[in-house]
């Protein structure tokens, strides 16, 4: 007797509002605690432009995105829900297409799998043109492939925006780190 299938999956956090820090390290937690989902690496997190629909958004405010690598046994619909729960439960709102928000999960890749259904696309189809996702995502693997894509390092080579990495930042399965002296 075998047990459930287990995937590997690269989930892409992000935040821009709010606690951002506070906001990934709870959604790192919540995802760890999702039954059929175990977390075995997190990223520390980094920061970036805001895009809109338009594009980067300098006027809006800055993202803290991270990367997550989680062993999953849950069917595709239940990944998607439990993360959406996750987001609902930490603020999210769905008012504005690629609005601000408390709290972003994406599924940026399971395997080598791709999916394309109503609800969810495998790989996520802007994750290789995405810094915030690439960058984080080669802190945990240097040799992650993005299938159909190539060497994460490559397609990250290969933007010109970058994000910026956060003082003092680490995984986000550690602690939040001490705010500095004379920090606000």
């Amino acid at each position: 007797m075998t047990g459930p299938r287990v995937r590997r999956a690269v989930i892409a956090l992000g935040s821009n509002l709010g606690d951002r820090d506070g906001l990934l390290r709870e959604a790192v937690r919540a995802v760890d605690a999702t039954p059929g989902i175990t977390v075995v690496a997190a990223s520390a997190p980094v920061s970036s432009t805001a895009v809109t629909l338009d594009g980067l958004d300098p006027s809006k405010p800055t993202y803290l995105n991270a990367v997550l690598l989680a062993d999953v046994t849950l069917d595709d619909d239940a990944l998607l829900d439990a993360l959406q729960a996750i987001e609902a439960t930490h603020g999210r709102t769905r008012d504005v297409r690629w609005g601000d928000r408390t709290l972003d999960l994406d599924v940026v890749a399971l395997d080598d799998e791709r999916i394309d259904t109503e609800r969810l696309q495998v790989p996520h189809p802007r994750a290789a043109e995405r810094a915030f996702v690439l960058e984080p995502w080669l802190q945990l693997d240097p040799e992650a492939r993005l299938a159909g894509a190539g060497r994460v390092a490559d397609l990250a080579s290969r933007l010109t925006e970058r994000t910026r990495p956060v003082p003092g930042a680490t995984s986000l399965l550690d602690p939040a780190p001490e705010p500095s002296p004379g920090a606000p």
